[in-house]
């Protein structure tokens, strides 16, 4: 039989290899996830058009909101068609500059109204909040230190935070599963809000967007984000994002946060499987605020 020294000796061993075999443990990488866009797009997209019928204009609640620095918003709002006693998700859905305007109509694309049909509602029960920016929500700056385009926010897109924060005295909203997705300029607002307000937004879907100053990224490192882009996008061009999506994914130590979908072959639009797509919603939902 060993002796006590032996058997201390051979505890501190074991400990030691499994506090070693800890330390040495590499983080989750980041996700990348290449996808080529398939010779059935048009159909799909004809689809689209056919099923977003279900989901008009109408069902969204016209309101204004002016917030503390001034900026005037006209917002719609759609309220779940059946509300339980469980408060459920808010999702902020942020346009490109082709909706920027006062009339609170331009801003009720498809992507946005595609969370109020019928059969998105039933797995994905949420509050849609979309906003209509008078002015630019986000900007470009021409270029880092590395030849990179970058985002900064405006005041019309710090407003839509104070908007959020009127939802959620309502009530009924879950406060650690509010979520931000936008395209284009939206895209970049996405990109800023999740920087500038981790307290406040779980997770984040920038689509074709411009994120902002890599300086930023220790600010992301622990939201998660959904970062979708095509590869042909001439507007706003994919190294952005590939670079942020490099900065923030070296800084996590822990599971990944945050995820890249690239399109080989996709111009300057939201890909048409993720209007009326489950996967990217399901990832979406799971995310919560600590």
């Amino acid at each position: 039989m060993p002796s006590l020294n032996t058997r201390h000796l051979s505890i501190f061993i074991i400990l030691f290899a499994l506090i070693t075999l800890s330390a040495c443990t590499s983080p989750t990488p980041p996700i990348a996830e290449i996808i080529s866009i398939q010779a059935d797009q048009a159909e799909l997209e004809k689809l689209n058009a056919q099923k977003i019928s279900a989901a008009p204009a109408s069902l969204f609640e016209a309101g204004e909101f002016t917030a503390s620095n001034g900026v005037q918003l006209k917002f719609r709002h759609h309220t779940p068609p059946t509300l339980t006693a469980q408060k459920l998700p808010l999702i902020l859905m942020l346009h490109g500059s082709g909706a920027i305007g006062v009339d609170n109509e331009k801003q009720l694309g498809w992507f946005s109204r595609s969370w109020a049909h019928p059969e998105i509602q039933a797995q994905f029960a949420t509050h849609i909040l979309v906003p209509q920016m008078p002015a630019r929500g986000a900007d470009y700056m021409p270029a880092d230190d590395a030849g990179l385009s970058y985002s900064i926010a405006r005041p019309p897109l710090l407003a839509t935070f104070e908007l959020v924060e009127k939802m959620l005295r309502r009530g009924d909203v879950d406060s650690k599963r509010v979520y931000v997705v936008g395209f284009s300029m939206g895209a970049s607002g996405a990109w800023n809000a999740a920087a500038l307000r981790p307290d406040l937004f779980a997770a984040a879907v920038p689509i074709s967007g411009i994120a902002p100053a890599r300086s930023l990224a220790p600010k992301l490192a622990n939201t998660p984000i959904l970062i979708v882009h095509g590869n042909e996008d001439k507007e706003n061009k994919i190294e952005s994002d590939r670079a942020m999506f490099k900065a923030v994914g070296a800084l996590q130590t822990g599971a990944a946060s945050i995820r890249f979908k690239e399109y080989v072959g996709l111009n300057h639009t939201v890909p048409a499987d993720m209007v009326f797509g489950t996967a990217w919603r399901t990832w979406l939902f799971a995310q919560r605020r600590n």
